[in-house]
Protein backbone atom coordinates (compact mmCIF):
# COMPACT_ATOMS: atom_id res chain seq x y z
CA UNK A 1 0.00 0.00 0.00
CA UNK A 2 1.15 3.23 -0.84
CA UNK A 3 2.59 5.64 1.89
CA UNK A 4 0.79 8.96 2.16
CA UNK A 5 0.96 11.73 4.07
CA UNK A 6 -1.81 12.97 6.71
CA UNK A 7 -2.59 16.34 6.34
CA UNK A 8 -3.11 17.89 9.47
CA UNK A 9 -6.16 18.85 11.45
CA UNK A 10 -5.44 22.46 10.37
CA UNK A 11 -4.67 21.88 6.64
CA UNK A 12 -7.70 22.40 4.32
CA UNK A 13 -8.32 20.15 1.88
CA UNK A 14 -6.90 20.92 -2.12
CA UNK A 15 -9.18 21.85 -4.46
CA UNK A 16 -10.59 18.86 -6.09
CA UNK A 17 -9.95 20.11 -9.83
CA UNK A 18 -7.68 21.92 -11.83
CA UNK A 19 -6.64 25.64 -10.95
CA UNK A 20 -6.05 26.99 -14.48
CA UNK A 21 -4.89 30.13 -13.28
CA UNK A 22 -2.02 28.72 -11.85
CA UNK A 23 -1.20 27.30 -15.30
CA UNK A 24 -1.82 30.34 -17.00
CA UNK A 25 0.71 32.19 -14.33
CA UNK A 26 3.32 29.47 -15.52
CA UNK A 27 2.96 29.99 -18.90
CA UNK A 28 3.63 34.02 -18.58
CA UNK A 29 6.70 32.54 -16.62
CA UNK A 30 7.67 30.71 -19.73
CA UNK A 31 7.57 33.26 -21.73
CA UNK A 32 8.92 36.21 -20.01
CA UNK A 33 12.03 33.59 -19.60
CA UNK A 34 11.83 33.12 -23.56
CA UNK A 35 12.26 37.01 -23.57
CA UNK A 36 15.08 36.88 -21.44
CA UNK A 37 16.88 34.21 -22.82
CA UNK A 38 16.19 35.99 -26.78
CA UNK A 39 18.09 38.60 -25.17
CA UNK A 40 20.97 36.50 -23.71
CA UNK A 41 21.09 35.44 -27.19
CA UNK A 42 21.53 38.49 -29.19
CA UNK A 43 24.24 39.13 -26.17
CA UNK A 44 26.30 36.16 -26.92
CA UNK A 45 26.45 36.32 -30.95
CA UNK A 46 27.30 40.22 -30.57
CA UNK A 47 23.61 42.04 -31.89
CA UNK A 48 23.62 43.46 -28.41
CA UNK A 49 26.51 45.19 -25.86
CA UNK A 50 28.24 42.40 -23.76
CA UNK A 51 27.21 42.93 -20.48
CA UNK A 52 23.64 43.70 -21.30
CA UNK A 53 21.23 41.26 -19.45
CA UNK A 54 23.86 40.89 -16.87
CA UNK A 55 22.73 44.49 -15.28
CA UNK A 56 20.64 47.01 -14.85
CA UNK A 57 16.51 46.01 -14.83
CA UNK A 58 17.78 43.17 -17.68
CA UNK A 59 19.06 41.49 -14.06
CA UNK A 60 16.24 42.56 -11.97
CA UNK A 61 13.94 40.97 -15.08
CA UNK A 62 16.06 37.59 -14.73
CA UNK A 63 15.16 37.88 -11.34
CA UNK A 64 12.00 38.10 -11.16
CA UNK A 65 11.32 35.29 -13.46
CA UNK A 66 13.14 32.48 -11.20
CA UNK A 67 11.63 34.06 -7.99
CA UNK A 68 8.21 33.67 -10.10
CA UNK A 69 9.53 29.74 -10.98
CA UNK A 70 10.40 28.70 -7.77
CA UNK A 71 7.58 30.54 -5.81
CA UNK A 72 5.21 28.52 -8.29
CA UNK A 73 7.10 25.14 -7.47
CA UNK A 74 6.05 25.95 -3.92
CA UNK A 75 2.43 26.42 -4.73
CA UNK A 76 2.35 23.40 -6.91
CA UNK A 77 3.83 21.24 -3.56
CA UNK A 78 1.21 22.01 -1.73
CA UNK A 79 -1.53 21.91 -4.60
CA UNK A 80 -0.23 18.60 -5.18
CA UNK A 81 0.04 16.79 -1.95
CA UNK A 82 -1.78 18.35 0.73
CA UNK A 83 -3.97 15.57 0.96
CA UNK A 84 -1.22 13.18 1.18
CA UNK A 85 2.03 12.71 -0.88
CA UNK A 86 1.38 11.04 -3.96
CA UNK A 87 4.52 9.12 -3.97
CA UNK A 88 4.18 7.72 -8.17
CA UNK A 89 3.59 10.85 -9.61
CA UNK A 90 6.18 12.31 -7.42
CA UNK A 91 9.37 10.07 -8.00
CA UNK A 92 8.02 10.44 -11.91
CA UNK A 93 8.09 14.33 -12.04
CA UNK A 94 11.42 14.57 -9.67
CA UNK A 95 13.40 12.08 -11.90
CA UNK A 96 12.10 14.11 -15.29
CA UNK A 97 13.30 17.12 -13.64
CA UNK A 98 16.68 15.79 -12.20
CA UNK A 99 17.43 13.90 -15.99
CA UNK A 100 16.77 17.16 -17.24
CA UNK A 101 18.79 19.26 -14.80
CA UNK A 102 21.42 16.24 -15.45
CA UNK A 103 21.00 16.88 -19.08
CA UNK A 104 21.44 20.83 -19.05
CA UNK A 105 24.99 20.08 -17.65
CA UNK A 106 26.50 17.79 -19.32
CA UNK A 107 25.49 19.74 -22.81
CA UNK A 108 26.36 22.91 -21.26
CA UNK A 109 30.01 21.42 -20.01
CA UNK A 110 30.74 20.74 -23.78
CA UNK A 111 29.06 23.77 -25.00
CA UNK A 112 30.53 26.47 -22.88
CA UNK A 113 33.08 25.04 -20.50
CA UNK A 114 34.43 28.12 -18.62
CA UNK A 115 30.63 28.86 -17.53
CA UNK A 116 28.66 25.19 -18.13
CA UNK A 117 25.66 25.13 -15.60
CA UNK A 118 26.11 22.96 -12.42
CA UNK A 119 23.44 24.49 -10.26
CA UNK A 120 20.64 26.17 -12.31
CA UNK A 121 17.12 26.23 -12.16
CA UNK A 122 16.23 22.91 -12.84
CA UNK A 123 18.66 21.85 -10.02
CA UNK A 124 17.52 24.40 -7.69
CA UNK A 125 13.76 22.90 -8.60
CA UNK A 126 14.76 19.28 -7.79
CA UNK A 127 16.45 20.34 -5.00
CA UNK A 128 13.68 22.53 -3.49
CA UNK A 129 11.30 19.66 -4.65
CA UNK A 130 12.26 17.37 -2.15
CA UNK A 131 13.60 20.08 0.52
CA UNK A 132 9.79 21.36 0.22
CA UNK A 133 8.19 17.92 1.78
CA UNK A 134 9.36 18.78 5.04
CA UNK A 135 7.85 22.32 5.32
CA UNK A 136 4.51 21.03 3.97
CA UNK A 137 3.02 20.07 7.31
CA UNK A 138 4.19 23.17 9.20
CA UNK A 139 2.30 26.33 10.11
CA UNK A 140 1.97 28.47 6.93
CA UNK A 141 3.44 31.53 8.82
CA UNK A 142 6.63 29.78 10.46
CA UNK A 143 7.13 28.74 6.64
CA UNK A 144 6.91 31.78 5.85
CA UNK A 145 9.51 33.17 8.85
CA UNK A 146 12.05 30.79 7.31
CA UNK A 147 11.70 31.48 3.69
CA UNK A 148 12.89 35.37 5.32
CA UNK A 149 15.91 33.75 6.61
CA UNK A 150 16.84 31.99 3.97
CA UNK A 151 16.15 34.93 1.39
CA UNK A 152 18.56 37.11 4.23
CA UNK A 153 21.32 34.43 4.91
CA UNK A 154 23.68 35.13 2.11
CA UNK A 155 24.02 38.89 3.27
CA UNK A 156 24.91 37.42 6.68
CA UNK A 157 26.39 34.24 6.55
CA UNK A 158 28.79 34.18 3.92
CA UNK A 159 32.37 32.81 4.58
CA UNK A 160 35.31 30.95 3.07
CA UNK A 161 34.27 27.70 4.08
CA UNK A 162 31.74 28.08 1.22
CA UNK A 163 33.99 28.15 -1.49
CA UNK A 164 35.29 24.93 -2.42
CA UNK A 165 33.45 23.90 -5.69
CA UNK A 166 31.70 20.69 -4.18
CA UNK A 167 30.09 23.23 -1.80
CA UNK A 168 29.19 26.33 -4.08
CA UNK A 169 25.38 25.23 -4.80
CA UNK A 170 24.87 26.00 -1.20
CA UNK A 171 25.64 29.98 -2.20
CA UNK A 172 27.33 31.18 1.05
CA UNK A 173 30.71 31.37 -0.55
CA UNK A 174 32.26 34.65 -0.90
CA UNK A 175 32.19 34.80 -4.61
CA UNK A 176 29.80 34.08 -7.55
CA UNK A 177 31.19 31.19 -9.65
CA UNK A 178 31.04 32.03 -13.16
CA UNK A 179 28.00 30.19 -14.65
CA UNK A 180 25.37 30.59 -16.97
CA UNK A 181 22.74 30.31 -14.65
CA UNK A 182 23.55 29.85 -11.08
CA UNK A 183 20.37 29.56 -8.27
CA UNK A 184 21.91 27.73 -5.46
CA UNK A 185 19.83 27.51 -2.26
CA UNK A 186 20.87 30.66 -0.21
CA UNK A 187 18.80 32.43 -1.45
CA UNK A 188 16.82 31.02 -4.11
CA UNK A 189 15.16 28.20 -1.77
CA UNK A 190 13.35 30.99 0.36
CA UNK A 191 11.20 31.51 -2.92
CA UNK A 192 10.10 28.31 -3.05
CA UNK A 193 9.19 28.08 0.70
CA UNK A 194 7.46 31.55 0.30
CA UNK A 195 5.35 29.46 -2.31
CA UNK A 196 4.42 27.02 0.22
CA UNK A 197 3.21 29.21 3.53
CA UNK A 198 1.25 31.41 0.96
CA UNK A 199 -0.37 28.24 -0.61
CA UNK A 200 -0.80 27.43 2.90
CA UNK A 201 -2.38 30.48 3.78
CA UNK A 202 -4.66 30.73 0.87
CA UNK A 203 -6.10 27.18 1.05
CA UNK A 204 -7.19 27.71 4.90
CA UNK A 205 -9.04 30.44 3.32
CA UNK A 206 -10.50 28.72 0.64
CA UNK A 207 -9.13 30.86 -2.28
CA UNK A 208 -7.77 27.85 -4.32
CA UNK A 209 -11.35 27.26 -4.30
CA UNK A 210 -12.33 30.05 -5.57
CA UNK A 211 -9.80 30.16 -7.90
CA UNK A 212 -10.63 26.63 -9.55
CA UNK A 213 -13.91 28.13 -10.60
CA UNK A 214 -12.69 30.73 -12.71
CA UNK A 215 -12.93 29.83 -16.49
CA UNK A 216 -10.67 32.11 -18.33
CA UNK A 217 -11.07 33.11 -22.10
CA UNK A 218 -9.76 31.43 -25.12
CA UNK A 219 -6.88 34.63 -25.07
CA UNK A 220 -5.30 32.09 -21.82
CA UNK A 221 -4.93 28.43 -23.90
CA UNK A 222 -1.16 29.10 -25.38
CA UNK A 223 -0.35 29.86 -22.12
CA UNK A 224 -1.97 27.42 -20.25
CA UNK A 225 -0.89 24.59 -22.08
CA UNK A 226 2.58 25.74 -21.89
CA UNK A 227 2.10 26.20 -18.03
CA UNK A 228 1.05 22.47 -18.13
CA UNK A 229 4.36 21.71 -20.24
CA UNK A 230 6.33 23.46 -18.48
CA UNK A 231 9.21 21.09 -18.64
CA UNK A 232 9.11 20.47 -22.07
CA UNK A 233 9.09 24.46 -22.94
CA UNK A 234 11.82 25.10 -21.37
CA UNK A 235 13.89 22.65 -22.74
CA UNK A 236 12.90 23.27 -26.31
CA UNK A 237 12.57 26.97 -26.65
CA UNK A 238 16.39 27.71 -25.87
CA UNK A 239 18.01 25.22 -29.07
CA UNK A 240 15.26 26.74 -30.80
CA UNK A 241 15.74 30.02 -30.49
CA UNK A 242 19.95 29.90 -30.34
CA UNK A 243 19.95 27.65 -33.62
CA UNK A 244 18.07 30.34 -35.37
CA UNK A 245 19.83 33.58 -34.30
CA UNK A 246 22.94 31.48 -34.85
CA UNK A 247 21.22 30.54 -38.73
CA UNK A 248 20.99 34.75 -38.82
CA UNK A 249 24.26 35.36 -38.05
CA UNK A 250 25.49 33.02 -41.01
CA UNK A 251 24.08 35.71 -43.36
CA UNK A 252 23.65 38.45 -41.15
CA UNK A 253 26.95 38.62 -38.90
CA UNK A 254 26.88 40.99 -36.40
CA UNK A 255 30.10 43.77 -36.54
CA UNK A 256 33.11 42.20 -35.05
CA UNK A 257 34.71 43.44 -31.76
CA UNK A 258 37.86 43.42 -30.45
CA UNK A 259 38.18 42.25 -27.31
CA UNK A 260 39.74 45.09 -25.74
CA UNK A 261 36.35 47.07 -26.40
CA UNK A 262 34.29 44.29 -25.82
CA UNK A 263 36.31 44.46 -22.08
CA UNK A 264 35.63 47.83 -22.17
CA UNK A 265 31.85 47.70 -22.70
CA UNK A 266 31.23 45.13 -20.21
CA UNK A 267 32.94 46.98 -17.59
CA UNK A 268 31.75 50.28 -18.57
CA UNK A 269 27.96 48.79 -17.94
CA UNK A 270 29.05 46.91 -14.45
CA UNK A 271 30.34 50.44 -13.27
CA UNK A 272 27.63 52.44 -13.63
CA UNK A 273 25.03 50.47 -11.52
CA UNK A 274 27.03 52.31 -8.53
CA UNK A 275 29.37 54.68 -10.54
CA UNK A 276 28.99 57.52 -12.74
CA UNK A 277 30.02 57.77 -16.72
CA UNK A 278 32.81 59.94 -15.55
CA UNK A 279 34.38 57.71 -13.09
CA UNK A 280 33.76 54.66 -14.89
CA UNK A 281 35.11 55.51 -17.93
CA UNK A 282 38.49 56.27 -16.64
CA UNK A 283 38.06 53.29 -14.71
CA UNK A 284 37.78 50.81 -17.17
CA UNK A 285 40.41 52.25 -19.42
CA UNK A 286 42.62 51.73 -16.24
CA UNK A 287 41.77 48.13 -15.43
CA UNK A 288 42.76 47.01 -19.28
CA UNK A 289 45.76 48.94 -19.41
CA UNK A 290 47.33 46.64 -15.54
CA UNK A 291 45.59 43.75 -16.82
CA UNK A 292 47.45 43.66 -20.30
CA UNK A 293 50.80 44.44 -18.83
CA UNK A 294 51.12 41.10 -17.98
CA UNK A 295 49.05 37.67 -19.14
CA UNK A 296 46.10 38.38 -16.56
CA UNK A 297 43.74 39.72 -19.78
CA UNK A 298 44.57 36.38 -21.76
CA UNK A 299 44.12 34.86 -18.67
CA UNK A 300 40.49 36.21 -17.82
CA UNK A 301 39.67 35.56 -21.89
CA UNK A 302 40.25 31.80 -21.13
CA UNK A 303 37.34 31.60 -18.22
CA UNK A 304 40.74 30.92 -15.43
CA UNK A 305 39.59 31.12 -12.13
CA UNK A 306 42.35 30.09 -10.48
CA UNK A 307 42.48 32.04 -6.62
CA UNK A 308 45.75 33.97 -7.70
CA UNK A 309 44.05 35.59 -10.47
CA UNK A 310 41.11 36.59 -8.94
CA UNK A 311 43.47 37.88 -6.61
CA UNK A 312 44.78 40.14 -9.20
CA UNK A 313 41.99 41.36 -10.31
CA UNK A 314 40.76 42.39 -6.74
CA UNK A 315 44.37 44.41 -6.57
CA UNK A 316 44.06 46.19 -9.70
CA UNK A 317 40.41 47.22 -8.93
CA UNK A 318 40.95 48.19 -6.16
CA UNK A 319 44.26 50.33 -7.50
CA UNK A 320 42.33 51.61 -10.54
CA UNK A 321 39.20 52.68 -8.20
CA UNK A 322 41.76 54.39 -5.69
CA UNK A 323 43.71 56.15 -8.63
CA UNK A 324 40.13 56.79 -10.13
CA UNK A 325 38.52 58.29 -7.04
CA UNK A 326 41.88 60.98 -7.09
CA UNK A 327 41.92 62.08 -10.38
CA UNK A 328 38.29 63.34 -10.35
CA UNK A 329 37.85 64.80 -6.65
CA UNK A 330 38.62 68.26 -5.57
CA UNK A 331 42.63 68.75 -5.70
CA UNK A 332 43.44 65.33 -7.07
CA UNK A 333 45.91 64.87 -10.41
CA UNK A 334 44.57 65.53 -13.26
Amino acid sequence: MAMTMHPSTEQIQAPSRRVSVIDIARGVALVAMAIYHFAWDLEFFGYADPGMTAYGNWKLFARCIASSFLFLVGVSLVLAHAKGIRWPGYFRRLAMVSAAALAITVATWFAMPGTFIFFGILHQIALASVLGLAFLRLPALLTLVIAAAVIAAPNYLRSDAFNHPALLWIGLSTFNPRSNDFVPVFPWFGAVLTGIGVAGLALKAGLFEKLARLQPGAWSRPLSFFGRHSLAFYLIHQPVMISLVWAFAQIFPAPVETREVTFLKSCQRSCEQSRDTDFCSRYCVCMLDELQKDDSFDRLYAADQSPELKARVGQTAAMCSANTDNQTIPGGAQ
